[in-house]
């Protein structure tokens, strides 16, 4: 939707669009749907970040790889905070209701759980 420009996600066809947290940030609408990629995963029975799973376009955690070299903690608690802070407020973008798909089965299963659904 390109003649909409950056409020694509508030036209009345963007039900049909698919975008990213820098394209919504800021914006609220009634009803958003997330896809929680394969960057987040459940294993081990805790919800774990795949930094090299995320899209080699986004920038949010550019020279990560670099970064847990030098500081191996610190580099990795900031690669969750980012990874897990997208999702949050992705899903904090629907001011009536949030669709959540995740394609990891663990993180289905740990949503499902979360909110009562059976």
């Amino acid at each position: 939707m390109t003649e909409d420009g950056s409020l694509w996600i508030v036209a009345p066809k963007s039900v049909r669009e698919v975008g990213c947290i820098h394209t919504c940030q800021g914006l609220e609408v009634d009803y958003i749907g997330v896809i929680i990629g394969p960057d987040l995963v459940m294993k081990d029975g805790r919800l774990q970040t795949v930094p090299q799973a995320r899209d080699r376009f986004d920038k949010s955690i550019k020279g990560y790889q670099k970064d847990l070299a030098i500081d191996p903690a610190s580099a990795q608690e900031k690669i969750d905070r980012i990874i897990k802070n997208t999702y949050r407020t992705l899903m904090t973008r629907g001011m009536k209701g949030c669709y959540v798909y995740a394609t990891d089965p663990g993180v289905r299963e740990y949503l499902r759980r979360r909110s009562g659904r059976p």
